[in-house]
């Protein structure tokens, strides 16, 4: 079992689990009246195919007793073109409700995947989480509409059936429900076996896809390490084994169609002996027989139908079973603030009180402790060794994790008592890999202030020293940047990023590493911006190039998840030896 599907596994047995049968009703009942009129005509088209053996009845008695045969072949017309275009029409609304159903189903998958917690996602795989909005969702679709209707209507026919084969001769009935019974036995034995092979042949295909999203997400640094064979035969494993999972899901579904197809054959076999003897000793009609072979044969649609149907049913509770597992994952659902949040102007004020982290209870802790403040406008800059806790810093405030122990609070309100919206509606942020979206540039920058005007726009492109990019360009702001800004360089991208968290005019402008990967002249620029912006706003940034920070209202020292020492540059570099040797590691002071 893969990690995303033991941890949502897990989530969905602590979660509120519904029956799978009620939820596929939850999902089909908004669609009830479109379902409901298909299989209705399909019904009426599948009582119609009833009529016709009883009417070829008729027709050979008509041809016994030499009379004209112009009314029942009119009648048989009748019925098979009325009970052809009720079986097409009924089927075709049933798949509408059905596609209905599935973007019911997605839309509210999206939804719920959307607002996972960081701290969920961190830890599955996306490429099974897409599995469950792609595929498994397009699983529902038949069940959803002429699964579940299809099969319903294909149990009344063979009732129906059973009924006119009973009243037609009772020892040939007998005969035919003995293998009506072994079929029954059959598939009470079969059909669990095809949910439990679905279920896993699903997750096998899921697992592909992550491995295949994993090479993706690293392209160039596969393909630099040589590793292109190394991730094809990964993936060729996983193919394999959703192949051999494939496999035993589609043995199972054979199983079912013979079991299925046999006994009624045999059935076909017994009542064509047993009936003709019947007709030689002069027991039964010829017309009696054949009316009752062609019900029979005519019941092989639906018996092969109600089959597949339950085949598919089985199918289709897998998906939803996956489908659930992602309505037990941990997600950010809007709430109500306890009570009303004061609105300030100006900058926001943070503050950490004894704030001790872990990303997981099995994990080490990350902060031990960690108190500082940054009040008003001005920066605050964030520096230490790699791994000492900065960058959790900005986790917490956006609230991506909780934190252990301690107090985060922003305007003296703890983050958990904001409502998620209005607490990240006046944060700006810009992560370290300065992350850039598939789309246009314009699409990229508005992201976050979709009510940005032209003005606007234009300000921050020049703040953010965009406007030779936005110029070579060949539509501009218009332009199509690529697949996570893969038509960019490393120093566009940091500054796109810069640029949409300055559009959104933050109360708060969280920097993560954001002159990381500019040149010199840029990383001047950026620091003349940071600068400026600390004028209106409360600016805190992690920095590993002291050169950035040193002009910093605040530093603030961090060491092995506690702070060190707090203080301006000058102060640091005569009180604190960690600050002052990297200081001097990057030629900032004396050694």
């Amino acid at each position: 079992m893969t990690d995303t599907t033991a941890t949502a596994e897990a989530a969905a047995s602590e979660a509120p689990a519904k029956a799978p049968f009620s939820r596929l009703w939850s999902y089909a009942r908004h669609h009830l009246r479109l379902l409901l009129i298909g299989g209705a005509l399909s019904f009426a088209g599948g009582v119609v195919g009833l009529v016709q053996p009883l009417i070829a009845m008729d027709v050979i008695d008509t041809l016994s007793a030499n009379e004209s045969l112009t009314r029942p072949l009119l009648y048989l017309t009748a019925v098979v073109v009325i009970g052809g275009a009720l079986s097409a029409l009924g089927p075709y609304l049933m798949q509408i409700a059905g596609q209905n159903v599935v973007l019911t189903v997605r839309r509210q998958l999206i939804g719920r995947l959307i607002r996972l917690q960081v701290a969920e996602v961190d830890r599955l795989k996306p490429g099974d989480l897409v599995s469950r909005l792609s595929s498994d969702t397009n699983l529902l679709r038949t069940v959803a509409s002429t699964t579940v209707i299809g099969g319903v209507t294909d149990t009344f026919m063979i009732l129906g059936g059973i009924g006119l084969m009973a009243w037609l001769d009772p020892v040939l009935f007998g005969t035919t429900m003995a293998m009506v019974v072994f079929v029954t036995v059959m598939m009470l034995f079969i059909m669990p076996r095809i949910q439990s092979a679905t279920v896993d042949s699903q997750k096998a295909l899921g697992d592909m896809g992550s491995l295949l999203e994993r090479a993706f997400s690293a392209f160039r640094t596969v393909k630099a390490s040589g590793a292109e064979d190394h991730e094809i035969g990964r993936l060729d494993a996983a193919a394999t084994t959703a192949r051999d999972k494939g496999v035993k899901a589609s043995f199972w579904e054979a199983l079912a169609g013979v079991a299925a197809f046999l006994p009624v054959n045999i059935a076909f076999l017994m009542v064509l002996g047993v009936g003709g003897a019947r007709v030689a000793s002069g027991a039964m009609e010829v017309g009696t027989l054949i009316g009752f072979l062609l019900l029979l044969f005519y019941l092989m649609g639906p018996i092969n139908g109600l089959i597949a149907s339950l085949a598919q049913l089985q199918t289709g509770l897998a998906a939803i079973h996956r489908i659930e597992e992602v309505a037990g994952l941990d997600s950010e659902e809007p709430v109500e603030a306890a009570a009303p949040i004061a609105v300030r102007e100006g900058p926001a004020q943070v503050e950490f009180d004894s704030v001790t982290f872990r990303y997981a209870e099995e994990l080490p802790l990350v902060h031990h402790g960690v108190s500082f403040a940054s009040s008003g406008r001005g920066l605050t800059a964030l520096v230490g060794p790699s791994g000492a806790g900065k960058t959790t810093v900005f986790s917490l405030i956006e609230r991506f994790y909780p934190a252990t122990t301690g107090t985060v609070r922003v305007d003296g309100v703890p983050v958990e008592d904001w409502p998620l919206e209005e607490l990240r509606g006046l944060i700006g942020y810009v992560e370290q890999d300065a992350p850039v979206l598939d789309g246009t540039l314009r699409e990229n920058l508005v992201m976050a202030a979709p009510g940005a005007t032209e003005g606007d726009l234009d300000e921050v492109v020049k703040v953010a020293r965009l406007t030779e990019l936005v110029d070579k360009l060949p539509d501009g702001l218009e332009s199509t940047i690529g697949h996570r800004g893969t038509t960019l360089s490393g120093g566009e991208r940091q500054r796109v990023a810069i640029a949409r968290a300055l559009l959104r005019k933050p109360r708060l402008l969280l920097l993560d590493e954001a002159t990381s990967q500019l040149d010199a002249a840029n990383e001047a620029a950026l620091k003349q911006v940071m600068l400026d912006a600390a004028e209106r706003t409360n600016v805190l940034v992690v920095a590993h190039r002291l050169s950035t920070v040193t002009s910093a209202d605040q530093i603030v020292v961090f060491d092995a998840g506690l702070v060190r020492a707090t203080g301006t540059h000058a102060e640091l570099v005569e009180m604190d030896e960690l600050y002052r040797d990297l200081a001097a590691s990057q030629l900032l002071t004396a050694a």
